[in-house]
């Protein structure tokens, strides 16, 4: 696996300690080599602003905004833009979300996909998929 798509709203939009727990993991991801983006079904304009700090601060390679391409998830086109993105095939590419719709339509295009309801029942599945260690 080379990528790593997460959802924001019902993952990575915590606060506190869990912040810095996602912050240190997506960091470890991209010391080896893991692309990442935030995949939202997100309109765009200035509300998303904490989503884009996530790209602008260097936690993510790429946020995607369903509302600025045009589809949402749970169609393809929405995680092809997100795979694009980061230049990593779909097929090579994990999605996170919390919506098991979104999971579902994930699975469907080609990609692995994984139902977040906790951060550290998802840290384990990621760190088994991508070959992760550490305490995060």
């Amino acid at each position: 696996m080379q990528g790593l798509i997460v959802d924001y709203v019902g993952v990575l939009d915590v606060e506190g300690e869990d912040v810095k727990r996602w912050q240190a993991l997506l960091a470890e991801l991209k010391a080896n080599e893991v692309s990442t983006a935030i995949l939202s079904n997100d309109p765009g304009g200035p509300g998303a602003e904490p989503i884009r700090e996530w790209e602008f601060r260097g936690h993510v390679d790429a946020v995607v905004l369903s509302g600025e391409i045009g589809a949402e998830k749970p169609e393809k086109a929405a995680f092809q833009a997100a795979a694009d993105a980061i230049g990593v095939p779909l097929e090579d590419c994990t999605m996170i979300d919390d919506d098991i719709l979104n999971v579902r339509g994930a699975v469907e295009a080609g990609l692995i996909g994984i139902l977040h309801t906790a951060f550290d029942r998802t840290v384990v599945e990621i760190q088994s998929l991508y070959g992760i260690e550490g305490e995060f």
